[in-house]
């Protein structure tokens, strides 16, 4: 026992470094399901995914991922079918920050669309990577 009281400060340590060791893994289960920029520009490359922005009209218009189709929330379970006809398709949910684009994936798997995922931390996420944005 004198062993742990002289030397606290070393476990103390070792819980530290393992806690950081861990922490990739815990943070990527937080993001549940939800792509990074890198994760989405791959699956729209490799597996032909739709884009779909989520955000109002005016954030779509600042700026938007190139070839997104613009389907605000509010309208995203009316709209969706008709513009993304094959179910089979990655569908991949973008609105500013990620929130409203994980509500958005909820209603896609209703939809039955079982590959719809949201890009992690949204436009910004986008933005930060560098990856190319258009405004209308």
């Amino acid at each position: 026992m004198n062993f742990f009281i002289d030397n606290w400060s070393l476990f103390a340590i070792a819980l530290a470094s393992g806690g950081m060791l861990l922490w990739p893994v815990v943070s990527k289960g937080a993001r549940a399901g939800g792509l990074t920029a890198a994760e989405a520009v791959m699956l729209m490359n490799r597996e032909k995914a739709v884009v779909v922005d989520v955000c109002e009209a005016s954030e779509y218009a600042a700026g938007h991922v190139v070839g997104a189709k613009h389907i605000p929330l509010s309208d995203l379970e009316a709209k969706l079918p008709a513009a993304v006809k094959n179910k089979g398709l990655p569908v991949i949910l973008v609105c500013a920050s990620g929130m409203r684009s994980n509500r958005a994936v909820a209603i896609a798997q209703k939809l039955g669309y079982e590959k719809a995922k949201s890009l992690s931390g949204g436009m910004g996420a986008w933005r930060e990577a560098n990856l190319p944005i258009e405004k209308s």
